[in-house]
């Protein structure tokens, strides 16, 4: 059926309800281009003055994972299920390299689809690519193959993946409506659910350093994103957690992949990382009925640890991407170094009380190990590492984090940038929730 696109910019700015026949029409549209740059804009206007309901964030987000190719695992003669787990973006959020080989290591295919740093937060690929040879754009094909035998991957989206969300999405960037909930849910999850997941789960982070601005935006999303994928057939569940300072003991991209090989083999394991991890990771197993409760699931993550077959899984994917196939033992020597390696002390005695998170990652983009513009090279050796946690008491010649710089004058630059998004106080700070609220459909 035939729609004029004016008529459905009228409909939606009038608050009216739209028909998943129309919203199917609108990205056919974009996604042939019979749809023109303004009326894409015209119609985000419209969603993100009067929102879209459940059944139309439903219908849009089906209906741009549909505008291009969509995997499919009838044929793959999988034995488990196919999971994977989605973060809004933080910083030191390393878990996705942990989590994925633990999952495989549980009888579950991961399939995941990662992105680059946004803004002041971490990209997973980014950090991949700081090991050598590392692919993370296979084709599509590789890909399914690559899932069937080592059981998980992390790759990049590819051109056939939900196209109508880049094009809608450039236009959202220029037209000040990246942050209608309606419009990031759809956008999100259509690239998910073109995995063609059983389950997902989703880590919506919370605090200073997180991507919404308030607790209540990031419930929003989190309701938003369980409420929507259950409904369109993939059963996810959603945590708030805890953005408040850096997730992981580091912040970078090399620092976070040395950090993630300390974690799977056993050499030290940051606590508010590994609660997160098990967390997002029990959930996911339940879901999949590949356990019966949490606490089993739990079990079953951590026994992939101590037995180190999740060691095994995360080399096996590695060399299976091209990266080196002893990358374990090497890990080392393989990652590439800053040249200038100095801690940042805390200049005075206290309890660290506060962590400005999101100056944080500003400052890891300032050393060069995110983007300003896209066009960016990243220097992937930089970054802090050996971060105390909020709540550390300390003197004043007590080092706070490591600083991995190119130049002196760039270590310089952000040890001050690092001291100043830091407060000490006299007294320690209360406790924090590391994980707020769980949320199903």
């Amino acid at each position: 059926m035939a729609f004029l696109m004016q008529e459905i910019i009228r409909k939606k700015r009038d608050n009216q309800t739209l028909s998943a026949e129309e919203i199917r029409f609108y990205i056919q549209g974009v996604t042939d281009g019979s749809i023109s740059e303004g009326q894409i804009a015209a119609l985000c206007m419209a969603v993100f003055f009067n929102d879209l309901d459940w059944d139309e964030r439903t219908a849009l987000t089906l209906a741009m994972r549909d505008s291009g190719e969509t995997l499919n695992w009838q044929h793959a003669a999988l034995n488990g299920p196919v999971l994977d787990k989605h973060s809004t973006g933080g910083v030191g959020d390393v878990v996705s390299l942990m989590l994925a080989p633990m999952l495989a290591a549980c009888g579950a295919y991961v399939p995941m689809i990662a992105g680059r740093g946004l803004g002041h937060t971490g990209g997973t690929l980014d950090k991949l690519e700081s090991i050598r040879g590392f692919d993370i754009f296979p084709s599509p094909e590789k890909m399914r193959d690559l899932v069937r035998k080592t059981g998980c991957v992390i790759v990049g989206q590819t051109g056939n993946l939900a196209p109508a969300d880049r094009k809608i999405y450039a236009t959202r960037d220029v037209t000040a409506t990246v942050e209608s909930l309606s419009l990031i849910t759809a956008s999100i999850l259509s690239k998910k659910l073109a995995e063609g997941l059983d389950s997902l789960v989703m880590d919506v982070k919370v605090g200073n350093g997180a991507f919404m601005p308030t607790y209540a935006l990031s419930r929003a999303l989190a309701e938003s994103i369980a409420k929507v994928a259950t409904q369109a057939g993939c059963r996810t569940t959603a945590l708030l957690t805890d953005m408040n300072e850096v997730l992981a003991s580091s912040a970078g991209n090399a620092v976070e992949v040395r950090e993630a090989v300390r974690y799977l083999n056993g050499t030290y394991r940051n606590p508010r990382l590994h609660e997160i991890t098990l967390a997002l990771g029990a959930e996911l197993l339940v879901n999949g009925k590949l356990a019966a409760g949490r606490d089993e699931a739990r079990a079953l993550l951590q026994n992939t640890l101590d037995s180190g077959k999740a060691a095994e899984y995360f080399a096996r994917m590695v060399h299976a991407q091209g990266g080196p196939a002893d990358f374990i033992e090497t890990f080392e020597d393989m990652l590439p170094k800053a040249a200038v390696v100095k801690p940042v002390t805390a200049g005075r005695s206290g309890y660290i009380c506060a962590m400005d998170t999101r100056t944080v990652g500003v400052a890891v983009i300032n050393l060069g190990g995110g983007r300003r513009v896209a066009s960016d090279k990243i220097d992937h050796a930089v970054g802090f590492d050996e971060i105390l946690p909020i709540g550390t008491q300390v003197a004043a010649d007590t080092p706070l984090a490591v600083v991995h710089a190119r130049s002196e004058a760039d270590w310089q630059a952000a040890a001050t940038a690092y001291r100043n998004a830091l407060t000490v106080g006299e007294t320690a700070p209360p406790e924090r929730p590391i994980i707020y609220e769980t949320l199903t459909a």
